[in-house]
């Protein structure tokens, strides 16, 4: 045992990383094996039909899955005896009334009774006999192996709901331990820690005292069983854990504060979390309904399973992190010598894919936003505008295949599904980066310098080989679970597949044993662990922050949901506004101030139970809708007074890299001194202008249109 930094270390883990990494780590292992069981149970019952089953006998192997019992019936039973047994019973029935509405027994069909019995019973008996024959040791062996994977899935299924309440208990005692929830302003003095902290007292505590009384005087004194108390009981402990940690964090003192306290700045040191919470409870509480908090917060784990893909897409971006994947692809881009302007608009088309495979914006501005930025910052880009790109590098993929979202938006919603959100999603697509472009190619101020073809195409060339073992990785991976699992990797198998892949990829990545001033010189702000263990070990630690952070901000997000539900808003809005374009206007602003203060699963699920079906009313289809919720919302994480990507990006570059933005920028006009505000807002604005009312252009002739956009993307 050593203490290094006043922590301890053990086997070289701190305390911290024995009760949190390693145990979500395992959690996260353990989703993956449940989610890659149900796989590999279908294609065991089909080896073992294969390998076992005996057409020549009738023996199937699904009949060999448990030891067969002996029939309870009697084969040689002796008929005449039998049909004498029944009609002596039937002659000395002691009912008066039986001979007032019963006809005579018939001897004849009593025999035809017995002898059809005897005859099954006969061959229930040959069956066990037969199945007991193809019993074999290895058949025994199998089926122990198979029966496990079963095993395995069933406990999965039965208990996801457990299973992500235990991972969000550690991760969000870690996240809070470590002051890591998202906030509008970094607490920096010691008003601010003091706001930050008080803040998480109060809202933990009430989350703890609406958790209980749901508990206590919901559940109980509604004198119906409850299925599964274990989860009311680690909901309780863990804001129970929060709170404690949080009002040990308000009387301890900062190791480092700076001077110059400002009540009026420290406001927005508060979590987003704990904002949430508090005005939910006032909502609530004012109402008598103390139940509230929880009851809505609970509703996360009615969809235990996306949220539980959702951990391990942000696992995914966390290994994505510790490889050379992203540097490596832009060492093919770079000999091309491109305008900031052009490169930003690839790098934009390229993180499209991967945010498209992450679920939604944030995590892939958090994996990648650094590097983003970096890369337009190094090609002589103004710092706000490369600023702009990296909160932005999530908000183009969001309506591709195989976003989790969507996929999320169809099961609650009938009226659409992902083929076909995925399709129109494709359009949205290109309007976005479309508009992007011009943009940016208006506001060029530096010419770019033009490369000679002939080099950078050798160049590129030559930077294909290092990154092609990746490509190949992830082509044997997918292949892999296509023959080998008959699974096809789709919105449904990659929360599973993905993790896979990119664990292979670490692997790989390791075993090229990166040089060490290559790791630091790409990633300075989070190096990256040259070891294989060291790399699992940093992307999980990641991981567990964001999990607590973004999904209890979700949780909670469903809860300010449950306020704007319950305030029944959505009721003064006339069934039929009368004018489509009238009715547009209105819920396009409408989404947009909801993308302002939820996280998209919460504001998916309010937007489905009191939006959608107004909408829909109103004559507007479906799927355009969805469109413009989609495109609203990534509007909204732009935009203040939240703008949840923007605060993300903040994270992962670091303070010192915002002010030195803006320090450059210091002595030009407004626009130039807020781009990383203005730019993305436009762009998306615009692009929400030409979804809600071209779309709906569109959306007359939908078939025709996906038809033709289908068959010119080759789909």
């Amino acid at each position: 045992m050593d203490t290094t930094n006043n922590k301890t270390v053990f086997l070289n883990r701190t305390a911290m990383e024995w009760f949190s990494s390693l145990p979500v780590m395992f959690l996260l292992v353990l989703t993956l094996v449940i989610g890659t069981g149900e796989m590999i149970h279908g294609q065991l019952l089909r080896m073992g039909e294969n390998m076992f089953g005996n057409p020549a006998t009738g023996v199937q192997y699904f009949m060999m899955r448990v030891d067969p019992s002996t029939p309870d019936c009697d084969p040689n039973m002796d008929i005449d005896q039998a049909v004498q047994a029944q009609l002596s019973s039937s002659a000395a029935s002691d009912d008066p009334f039986a001979a007032l509405f019963d006809e005579a027994p018939d001897p004849d069909a009593i025999r035809s009774s017995l002898e059809s019995a005897k005859a099954q019973c006969a061959e229930r008996h040959d069956l066990v006999v037969r199945i007991q024959d193809n019993m074999s040791p290895q058949v025994k062996a199998f089926r122990a192996v198979e029966t496990s994977f079963f095993g395995i899935f069933k406990f999965g299924t039965e208990n996801r709901p457990l299973l992500l309440i235990t991972m969000l208990l550690i991760a969000a005692a870690t996240t809070t331990l470590t002051k890591h929830h998202i906030n509008i302003r970094p607490p920096r003095t010691m008003t601010d820690h003091r706001v930050y902290s008080g803040a998480m007292v109060i809202a933990n505590a009430l989350l703890l005292y609406s958790s209980w009384f749901y508990y206590n005087n919901v559940l109980i004194g509604s004198g119906i069983a409850i299925e599964k108390p274990i989860i009311n009981y680690l909901t309780i402990g863990m804001f129970a854990i929060l709170t404690v940690i949080s009002i040990k964090h308000f009387f301890e003192k900062p190791q480092s504060v700076e001077g110059g306290d400002n009540f009026g700045k420290a406001l927005l040191c508060i979590p987003l979390y704990a904002f949430m919470a508090i005005t939910s409870a006032f909502s609530f509480f004012g109402d008598k309904h103390f139940a509230g908090l929880a009851i809505y917060m609970g509703q996360i784990f009615e969809f235990a399973n996306i949220f539980l893909n959702l951990a391990l897409y942000i696992w995914a971006g966390m290994l994505l992190k510790q490889t050379r994947v992203v540097e490596l692809f832009l060492d093919i881009v770079r000999p091309w010598k491109f305008s900031s302007e052009t490169l930003t608009w690839i790098l934009l088309l390229a993180a499209a894919i991967p945010t498209a495979y992450t679920g939604a914006s944030g995590i892939f501005v958090i994996a990648a936003g650094f590097i983003i930025y970096k890369e337009v910052a190094n090609s002589g880009a103004r710092k706000q505008y490369a600023l702009a790109a990296a909160a932005m590098s999530g908000s183009m993929g969001v309506v591709l295949r195989p976003c989790l979202l969507i996929v999320l938006i169809a099961a609650l919603n009938k009226q659409v599904t992902t083929t076909e959100l995925y399709g129109w999603g494709v359009g949205v697509f290109l309007v976005s980066s479309t508009i992007f472009l011009i943009f940016s190619l208006f506001l060029k101020e530096v010419p770019s310098e033009r490369a000679d073809f002939g080099n950078a195409l050798r160049e590129s060339l030559r930077a294909l080989v290092p990154v092609s073992p990746y490509f190949v990785i992830t082509i044997l991976v997918v292949y892999a679970y296509k023959y080998l699992l008959n699974t096809q990797m789709d919105e449904f198998t990659a929360p599973v597949i993905l993790p896979i892949i990119l664990l292979t990829i670490v692997v790989f990545d390791k075993l090229r044993r990166e040089p060490k001033h290559v790791a630091v010189q790409d990633n300075p702000a989070a190096e990256r662990r040259l070891s294989l263990e060291g790399a699992l070990r940093t992307a999980t630690n990641d991981t567990i922050g964001h999990i607590g952070a973004l999904i209890m901000l979700m949780a909670l997000s469903v809860s300010v949901g449950g306020v704007i539900e319950r305030a029944h808003i959505m009721d003064s809005v006339p069934s039929d506004l009368g004018n489509i374009f009238l009715a547009l206007t209105i819920f396009m602003f409408m989404l947009v101030a909801i993308g302002m203060i939820m996280d998209p699963f919460g504001a998916v699920i309010l937007v489905s139970a009191t939006v959608a079906p107004i909408a829909y009313a109103n004559g507007i289809n479906p799927i355009h809708f969805w469109m413009i919720v989609l495109a609203a919302f990534e509007l909204g994480y732009l935009s203040p007074p939240v703008a949840l990507n923007q605060l993300l990006t903040r994270q992962v570059v670091g303070e010192a890299v915002m002010d030195a933005a803006d320090a450059e920028v210091k002595d030009r006009t407004f626009y130039y001194r807020y781009e990383r505000w203005i730019l993305p807002v436009v762009v998306m604005f615009v692009s929400l202008l030409i979804v809600t009312y071209g779309g709906y252009m569109l959306s007359q002739n939908g078939a025709e249109w996906q038809a033709s956009l289908n068959s010119m993307l080759g789909m």
